[in-house]
């Protein structure tokens, strides 16, 4: 986080039990705008949940890049036959050829996987690289929109998309291997029911025999291509949609010159489906305690990385967790000032609600409400977890 800015004062740790609908109070997070040195009694109080930097000394955000499959599919080549002058002799050969150029074709494919491959693994480690420079940049500390980052953020963004090109370029090659493997069947189709046809000599059946062993180790080659071409694919598909929320959640960080971590999209809860999202009920709001208040009483409050880390810690307590964002609005002064605080709320708790879907939370996952309070003496976003 950059030495630049400071925290605003956060009062608890999340805690978050499975089963059931309660928070201690004891707990709450408070970001404020106020100075800490003006609070002894709150700044003995804190404790708050270990930020991306205490729990992991250099938090990565990415997983590493996808582990690609390494055989090499060659075929074994095709057992030459001796002409038996017969029909059957003359049908035998046609399917031996048929299979040569079958296996010409798996051999082309294997080469074109092996050179997608190592394109791949090579823009996945030049990605790795940027985002590894990024993160070590802003763990130290920088300045927010540094361009320099933004340059290499680019950069990262560029190198994702060749690796998705990749990935359709081999969902080409898994249409044609596709192919490949049943015209292969039929060959082997074909080779069994030859046996089956009159007017063919021992020497023709004992070709026919080797021909069909040599069919099948081709089809088994070829299935075996496929099963790991698909396996590829499927790898670099969710690395590609992993990178590109972190990417995502990075470009905020970079724009705020402070590290975060892995987008929350990436989190178990993304795996649970998803929920409805209902709007808070304002009524009850007195019997729920907020995972988050958001105090902004100055310009400029740095409630982005405290935010994160109790999202974070809520969603990894409670997978399928929903949040409510209740914006808070003063009754104090005129109506025409309720109206100017009304309108400052909403913007804030707007503002809010677009950092965490930056962050990678998903919309249907996050309400938003208003309400108004009579104690608060600036405008707030209480952050609820249901």
């Amino acid at each position: 986080m950059s030495g630049k800015r400071t925290w605003a004062t956060i009062v608890g740790a999340v805690v978050l039990l499975a089963g059931c609908d309660f928070i201690d109070e004891s707990l709450i997070p408070t970001l404020t705008g106020e100075d800490p040195a003006d609070k002894p009694a709150a700044r003995e109080q804190i404790a708050i949940p270990a930020s991306a930097a205490e729990r992991n000394p250099q938090p990565t955000l990415s997983g590493g890049p996808p582990r690609l499959g390494d055989t090499r599919f060659v075929p074994a080549g095709v057992t030459p036959g001796e002409v038996t002058g017969t029909a059957i002799g003359r049908r035998v050969e046609r399917l031996r050829n048929d299979l040569i150029e079958m296996q010409r074709s798996v051999g082309t494919d294997n080469v074109e996987l092996q050179g997608l491959r190592q394109g791949s693994i090579g823009n996945a480690n030049q990605y790795q690289q940027l985002v590894a420079g990024i993160q070590a940049k802003l763990q130290v500390g920088t300045t927010p929109g540094n361009p320099n980052l933004v340059r290499a953020w680019n950069g990262a963004q560029v190198t994702l998309d060749q690796i998705s090109n990749n990935i359709g370029q081999m969902n080409n090659l898994a249409n044609k291997v596709a192919n490949d493997s049943s015209l292969a069947s039929f060959i082997l189709e074909s080779v069994q029911a030859t046996f089956g046809l009159s007017g063919a000599v021992d020497a023709d059946h004992a070709q026919l025999t080797i021909l069909e062993d040599d069919t099948n180790r081709t089809v088994v080659l070829i299935d075996r291509l496929l099963n790991e071409l698909n396996e590829d694919i499927s790898r670099q598909t969710n690395y590609v949609g992993r990178e590109r929320a972190n990417l995502t959640v990075l470009s905020l960080a970079v724009k705020n010159g402070e590290l975060f971590g892995t987008s929350l999209a990436n989190r178990a809860f993304a795996s649970a489906g998803g929920v409805a999202s209902q709007p808070a009920r304002v009524g009850n709001l007195a019997n729920r305690r907020p995972l988050v208040v958001i105090r902004f009483d100055r310009e400029d409050v740095p409630y982005e990385e405290p935010l994160f880390t109790a999202v974070s810690e809520a969603l990894n307590r409670r997978p399928s967790a929903v949040f409510d964002l209740v914006s808070v609005v003063p009754q104090q002064g005129t109506p025409a000032q309720v109206a100017l605080n009304a309108n400052t709320a909403r913007r804030n708790a707007e503002r809010v609600l677009r950092n965490l879907t930056a962050m990678g939370l998903p919309t249907d996952r996050i309400s938003l409400s208003a309400t108004s309070s009579s104690e608060t003496t600036s405008s707030e976003v209480h952050v609820y977890v249901r």
